[in-house]
């Protein structure tokens, strides 16, 4: 039973300049663990066909399927602030592009695959715990609706990967729009490579933005796309109380998805300072910060543009800070419009981000479920009865109680009837996100007991983020004390 790619490799057609060839590294016994069928199909793949031990094998880097070019790519990155000239795929193996059924182009990369020249004294593979997380949280992320890698299959290798213990090693499929980074950029412009800059950055208009190959100024356009995707994209991180934890450059996408599920975590309570990541030890990556990091991360990309939009540099610097001061009004935007979303506002109105930021501030003293409290204000837009459910997640109810009247006043100027806007909330107040503890019980059972029918049973919750689902109503709810998850790890 053959398994056909039909690939189309527009990055490996680059200079050599921008990856090492390189193939993954063959294991020892591939197991398939779980395959994504619906992507599959999105793909132009067969489902059937990657289900069987030939699909396991190519799943698993111990078989390279016809058309593929196997590469691992260049980039470089600030990581924690601190700038690495070279770092790449040190355990990702890109094999090639397919052409979605919308149309769209889409990387299939082998994560865990085995070293590259990039490795840096790493072993090049992923344990199958930091494998299943990013299984599991991108697509969480997909099904909420925020632009995100996704995760194609999971294969066991029969091997095991060396860390604190030897722990069972795994392969991830990875799809994406492309592996393309802010670092990406920086390792061109690190080494003064104008020309390399240049062919980058057409590659990525030509992939992802282009429209502006016909403005009159196609790098700053460039420029303004990407700012625009990311100020949007954490925006929506924000408002579903997602940390992504190691917002360095290198994990940064030009595509504006989300990408490099490493020590991510989803708020349980609201504290805009909350940070999981273990390696995050001064907060630069906390939950409020992720904004500003964003800005910074971006400007870190305009510096690599400045030699293609003009020869003057000091003109170049206006002009890139001029696009960067955007970013600001870009974000404010898609999060108060998503705010007034979440508490049923279907206009614009004076006082709108003022109530949205007291409530915030209100869950913040008293300790709030972040995802509870937004998705029972939903049916309290119903009934005025049921904010009983949502005042007794406060420390003190006196102080939601206070903003509930402000909050109905609101909503009571606005023609929409109850069950309209308990509708509309309900679809952007999700009730199943990946909570910690959930993801740790299930990594847990597979890592340690070779049990994945908790990892199958949350990925099914997941898939249907905003539906109530009363067969599985416990997944919605915040852990017990003795279950809370303090911190997260990379897992590299």
């Amino acid at each position: 039973m053959t398994v056909h790619f039909p690939f189309e490799n527009t990055y490996a057609a680059l200079p050599a300049s921008f990856f090492a060839r390189v193939a993954p590294t063959p294991v020892v016994s591939p197991r398939l663990i779980k395959l994504n069928r619906p992507l599959a199909i999105q793909l132009g793949l067969d489902p059937d066909r990657l289900s069987s031990p030939e699909g396991a094998e190519i799943l698993a880097g111990k078989r390279i399927p016809d058309g593929a070019d196997p590469i691992a790519m260049a980039y470089a990155g600030h990581q924690f602030g601190h700038f690495v000239p070279q770092l790449g795929d040190g355990r990702a193996i890109l094999l090639g592009e397919v052409i979605d059924a919308d149309g769209s182009r889409r990387d299939i990369q082998l994560k865990g695959s085995g070293p590259t020249p990039f490795s840096r004294r790493g072993d090049g593979r992923a344990a199958l715990g930091p494998v299943l997380r990013e299984y599991i949280v991108s697509e969480a992320m997909a099904a909420l609706g925020i632009p995100t890698t996704r995760s194609l299959a999971a294969v066991m290798t029969g091997e095991s990967v060396l860390r604190e213990a030897p722990l069972p090693g795994a392969v991830l499929t990875r799809i994406a729009s492309s592996h393309i980074r802010v670092g990406t950029f920086q390792y061109f412009a690190a080494r003064g490579d104008t020309e390399g800059v240049r062919r980058l950055a057409d590659h990525v208009i030509g992939r992802h933005y282009p429209q502006a190959a016909n403005a009159d100024r196609p790098y700053h356009a460039l420029l303004e796309g990407v700012i625009a995707r990311q100020a949007d994209l954490v925006a929506r991180w924000l408002l579903v109380g997602f940390i992504h934890g190691v917002m360095n450059t290198d994990n940064t996408s030009i595509s504006g998805e989300t990408i490099d599920y490493g020590p991510c975590a989803f708020m349980d309570q609201y504290d805009p300072a909350k940070v999981f990541s273990s390696i995050d030890e001064q907060g630069r990556y906390a939950y409020a910060n992720q904004p500003r990091i964003a800005l910074w991360n971006l400007t870190r990309l305009a510096e690599c543009l400045l030699p293609l939009f003009c020869d003057e540099q000091d003109k170049a610097i206006e002009e890139a800070q001029s696009l960067l001061g955007n970013f600001a009004e870009s974000f404010n935007a898609s999060y108060q419009a998503g705010l007034r979303t979440k508490l049923g506002l279907f206009t614009t109105r004076d006082g709108d981000v003022a109530l949205a930021q007291d409530l915030l501030e209100a869950m913040a003293k008293s300790r709030a479920d972040f995802t509870l409290t937004f998705r029972r204000l939903s049916d309290a837009a119903l009934d005025q009865a049921r904010d009983r459910s949502v005042r007794q997640l406060f420390a003190d109810p006196a102080v939601y109680d206070e903003w509930s009247v402000r909050w109905r006043q609101r909503i009571g100027e606005e023609p929409q009837g109850p069950v309209v806007r308990q509708t509309a909330m309900k679809s952007v107040n999700p009730a199943f996100i990946p909570r910690n503890h959930r993801v740790e019980a299930v990594i847990e059972a597979a890592v340690n007991r070779d049990d994945f029918a908790p990892f199958e049973e949350l990925l099914t919750v997941l898939s249907r983020p905003y539906e109530d689902q009363p067969a599985y109503a416990g997944y919605a709810d915040p852990p017990e004390p003795h279950q809370r998850v303090l911190q997260t790890f990379c897992g590299t």
